[in-house]
């Protein structure tokens, strides 16, 4: 049996003991009871030992069924234990008890096939009530626990639409582990009676409490417990309801944060009132306002004298050619098609009914101000975002390995470009992140060439492909000291989940803006500024970048966020949002941003698309801590497996934090999220401390010992032998991206076949003769010890640069001037280049340059080609680059194009 230290999470701790629960007992079934072996027996019990700590937090199969099944155990009732254990493990693997009753006795009347829900047609599970579980917290006895639940049974009726089962605990620490730990509670009662400390002691569960910021109460009075639960719940689960039952007065009650808290009741025991509040906050979330407008619409007899043939499917059901359409996709999704906006649809547009309402939702789900949906991706969100808030002229300090979109919505937007370099990491073919000191370097140079007051944003990716997350507070917070009104854009393409994670919550944009526009607003904050204040008077740029920076009570929170929301959340693709949480959003950003979405929107959005953000929107609400934490549980898996496999170890490698993130940048000292001897690191540390964490749900491995490099191991291996895919690789890595549709079954079969792949390879080697096995040894070393040097982003050309004292570049001009063909020429790569570069002369890219992989821009246009440059280029062994010809060469500015762009520049600077 493994210990608790083998499992990452309680709940896969729980999944796991169950399953084994039932083996045991099985085993136990099959053996007459005065020949049972010792050791099965003693395996038994201290499975029992441990699910007794984990029980207690989940109504089903309840404390009462579980004090059952050891009664039939220590009463060597073992067929009947046996039967009991495999309904209750049945029902926890498939869902069933969430639509119905499951009975434990042999002799139920219940047939063992109904357990099986997957033979349910998604028609009937759609119509099946949702269930989940109410935390209930008060210290009662066994009698008064029952009275509880039977009162909240009673109050069940037909006509209601959700199904619900009581969980009952005694303490505040109990119950940060309860919504920590089942993530099937969706409404807490705190009652007065609850106290502080949990009577169970486990190491698991400490860590639950910790995550939570439970440990540190011991002085608080009793009758602050309840609101400060609230509070606290508010921080790890604030997607829940809580109803708050109190012996105060409503003066003291009044003026006190009560976190999550919906309502207020006071001393009475009305369980009907509290039924239909728990009911109705969780319709709230369950209402999905766009989606319900359509298929009532898809409903309607319609007459279509407008565009779209393909609406109610006419065009295909007439068809004769085209019917196997019709037959793939069913009728609904046609009868849903359409382009008219009335009839109790909306306008993307100009949305003032169900769009409007959804994206309303969207924004208390995401903790945004305001959030627009987008149905060609977040390349346009990028866009629309940067046009909105840039004018030409502004400066954009970009991460320069950023997401092409964000390169051409700086020539749109007209922006002066400063693109800031990642930590490069050489030996993997990739980049890092922007470093914070880089940052306020690049600010305090500009600060000191008076350039301040136009700079105007910083663009930053959170997180990265990669999996490099910043520390977000941290980065805008000293930006904020330099800059006080700095808008900052946070491309979370690939970090929409992160919101429903407590550990990943605390790096996002929104979250942060939340909590900088509170903490602002504190004495506490303003006393600590002026005091740094005074201790910075007459400092040196040296001394602030060393110093860890106050922000300004007075600067201006101006955040937003691009998300992917198709890329790790329920949407069908390019479906996209857009997060504003700007305090200058309404007075002077938000006509400028309805300009920019028009020009960028089509005015035929895809219905389908909204209908899946919205209903995307209502499954993370409910269950999205759910499936967040099975998929951060996946991926954890994979790293343990990839990581204590002796076959494995021999071609593969799991990158790690230490591999990925250098020690200046990891305070908390944590490079492994799992270690083969200590087992799991706790995340908690090194995501609240750290300059840079690595996402565990992206899990990149090293496959430069097979001899193969990334781009063939994914397509030629993983895809076309075995049919797994995978997007992102890189010289000789691939990159392994786990979501909430990721589920053990598929970790366990990427283990089957790295293993396979491993057997071969040893049999490949065995049977290689001396020449192949010299060939094989060449190939590992050229991609594991002989790697190209990534380059640094060079510079612009000066006829691209308003001055020589800082380095921001006018993009949009070199664009432009670009597409004259006077203007270009085209070197070779290894022939005219590399001889004009020998001999001196200076060489501007006129396009984009953009290898697939890293899948971004090594050249923009007008910038200088470095010799560091050219020798990347010429080492790259990838088969897509764009913007590159391999016929003509690289397109370049002419000499005499440049000589003349200077003169320009030259003389508009002088104007």
């Amino acid at each position: 049996m493994h210990s608790v230290s083998d499992y990452y999470s309680a709940i896969q701790l729980r999944a796991d003991r169950w399953s084994a629960l039932r083996e045991v007992t099985a085993a136990l079934a099959r053996g007459a009871p005065t020949l049972i072996p010792a050791k099965q027996k003693a395996r038994a019990e201290d499975l029992f030992e441990s699910l007794a700590l984990i029980e207690p937090y989940w109504a089903f199969p309840g404390m009462g069924a579980f004090d059952h099944l050891r009664r039939q155990f220590n009463h060597n009732a073992f067929e009947d234990l046996s039967f009991s254990v495999h309904r209750i493990t049945r029902a926890l693997t498939t869902g069933a008890y969430r639509r119905r009753h499951i009975p434990l006795e042999r002799d139920s009347s219940d047939k063992e096939e109904h357990d099986d829900e997957a033979l349910l047609s998604p028609e009937a599970r759609a119509m099946a009530k949702p269930y989940f579980e109410v935390l209930i917290v008060d210290n009662v006895s066994e009698q008064q626990e029952r009275w509880l639940k039977s009162n909240v049974t009673n109050m069940r009726r037909p006509e209601d639409p959700f199904i619900y089962e009581a969980v009952v605990v005694p303490s505040l620490e109990d119950a940060l582990i309860a919504v920590l730990f089942n993530h099937n509670i969706q409404a807490i009662v705190v009652r007065p009676g609850l106290v502080l400390k949990s009577g169970s002691h486990n190491e698991i569960l400490a860590k639950y409490i910790n995550q939570a910021g439970g440990a540190a109460l011991d002085d608080m009075p009793p009758e602050d417990y309840g609101p400060e639960l609230c509070r606290l719940i508010s921080r790890v689960r604030p997607e829940l309801d809580a109803y708050l039952v109190t012996e105060r007065s409503v003066e003291d009650i009044a003026g006190l944060d009560l976190g999550i808290c919906r309502r207020v009741f006071y001393n009475q025991e009305d369980f009907m009132e509290l039924h239909l509040n728990i009911l109705r906050g969780v319709a709230a979330r369950n209402k999905t306002p766009f989606f319900t407008a359509l298929v009532n619409y898809s409903k309607q007899p319609t007459g279509v004298f407008h565009a779209m043939p393909i609406s109610r499917g006419k065009s295909i059901t007439r068809s004769h050619w085209i019917q196997d359409m019709g037959a793939f996709y069913g009728p609904n999704i046609f009868l849903a098609e359409t382009s008219a906006t009335s009839g109790g649809l909306d306008s993307l547009l100009e949305p003032h009914g169900p769009i409007k309402e959804a994206q309303e939702l969207a924004s208390r789900a995401f903790g945004s101000k305001q959030t627009f949906f987008a149905t060609n991706g977040t390349s346009t969100c990028n866009k629309i975002v940067v046009q909105a808030l840039v004018r030409p002229g502004d400066i954009v300090l970009v991460d320069r390995d950023c997401h092409k979109s964000h390169h051409y919505g700086m020539v749109l937007a007209g922006a002066e470009v400063l693109y800031l370099d990642s930590y490069p990491l050489n030996q993997y073919s990739m980049y890092g992140a922007v470093p914070l000191r880089e940052i306020k370097h690049q600010l305090l140079a500009l600060k000191a060439a008076g350039k301040l007051g136009r700079v105007r944003m910083l663009l930053l990716t959170n997180c990265t492909f990669d999996g490099l997350v910043y520390n977000v507070e941290k980065v805008m917070e000293e930006c904020l000291a330099i800059k006080p009104d700095l808008v900052f854009l946070w491309d979370e393409a690939w970090f929409a989940f992160a919101r429903f994670s407590p550990t990943y919550r605390q790096r996002t944009a929104m979250r942060t803006a939340n909590n900088l526009r509170k903490r602002l607003r504190t004495e506490d904050h303003k006393a600590a500024y002026d005091a740094q204040q005074s201790q910075l008077a007459g400092a040196s740029d040296e001394e602030w970048l060393n110093t860890r920076l106050i922000a300004p009570p007075n600067a201006r929170v101006r955040v937003y966020a691009t998300q992917s929301t198709h890329k790790t959340l329920t949407s069908l693709r390019q479906g996209s949002m857009i997060h504003v949480n700007d305090q200058d959003f309404k007075g002077e950003v938000e006509q400028s941003f309805h300009e920019a979405y028009m020009t960028h929107t089509s005015t035929s959005p895809n219905y389908q698309i909204i209908a899946s953000l919205d209903v995307g929107r209502r499954q993370v609400e409910l269950e999205g801590f759910e499936f967040v934490q099975r998929q951060i549980e996946a991926a954890m898996s994979m790293r343990r497996a990839i990581s204590s496999h002796p076959l494995l170890q021999k071609y593969f490698r799991v990158l790690t934090a230490g591999d990925m993130i250098p020690e200046e940048y990891r305070q908390s000292g944590v490079t492994s999220y799992y270690d083969n001897q200590q087992g799991w690191t706790d995340m908690w540390d090194c995501w609240e401390q750290d300059d840079f964490v690595l996402d565990a749900t992206r899990v990149t491995l090293a496959v430069g010992g097979t001899g193969w490099d990334g781009d063939t191991f994914k397509t030629q291996v993983l895809m076309d032998k075995y049919g797994i895919q995978i997007n992102k690789t890189s010289r000789n890595s691939v990159l392994f991206m786990t979501n909430i549709g990721t589920t053990r079954s598929s970790v366990a079969y990427l283990i089957e076949v790295l293993v396979e792949i491993a057997k071969e390879l040893d049999d490949l080697l065995d049977d290689a003769s001396r020449m192949e096995r010299l060939s094989f040894d060449r190939r590992v070393k050229n991609l594991t010890e002989n790697y190209p040097p990534l380059p640094d982003f060079s510079r612009f050309h000066d006829a691209f640069r308003p001055d020589r004292v800082t380095p921001e570049g006018d993009i949009r001009t070199a664009y432009y001037a670009s597409h004259d063909e006077a203007n270009c020429d085209y070197l070779e790569l290894n022939g005219s280049l590399k001889q004009a570069m020998d001999a001196g002369q200076e060489v501007v890219s006129a396009a984009f340059i953009i290898p697939y992989p890293p899948g971004f821009p090594i050249l923009v246009p007008g910038q200088v080609i470095s010799q560091e440059i050219l020798a990347f280029m010429r080492a790259l062994d990838v088969n897509e680059i764009h913007g590159y010809r391999p016929d003509l060469g690289l397109r370049v500015f002419t000499p005499d194009a440049l000589e003349r762009l200077q003169r320009k520049n030259l003389k508009t600077a002088a104007e």
